[in-house]
């Protein structure tokens, strides 16, 4: 098991894991992991290990559009929608 990063070493990373991101976002790691699934968090892949990697500002962005969207009542399918006529960096 590999050791954390810092939060300065996170916060300064133009890249982070999911655990990472659960870190900086207060999701848990299985909703993160579920938005991933279903399309609604674009991550990529790095060959070698097969890590997701996540661009940091962008998904934070998109977490937490997402959470607002989901706290005024609008549902998954709905928000995929939403999501995925918008470009990566834009969600916010």
């Amino acid at each position: 098991m590999s050791r954390q990063r810092s939060l300065e070493k996170i916060l300064a990373s133009e890249y982070v894991s999911i655990g990472e991101l659960t870190r900086l976002t207060g999701c848990r790691y299985s909703t993160l992991k579920y938005y991933t699934e279903e399309g609604m968090l674009p991550f990529e892949q790095a060959e070698e290990n097969l890590t997701r990697r996540y661009r940091r500002e962008e998904s934070v962005q998109r977490i937490e559009f997402i959470r607002l969207r989901r706290q005024e009542g609008m549902s998954v399918p709905e928000l995929k929608k939403i999501l995925q006529s918008l470009p990566d960096s834009q969600s916010g």
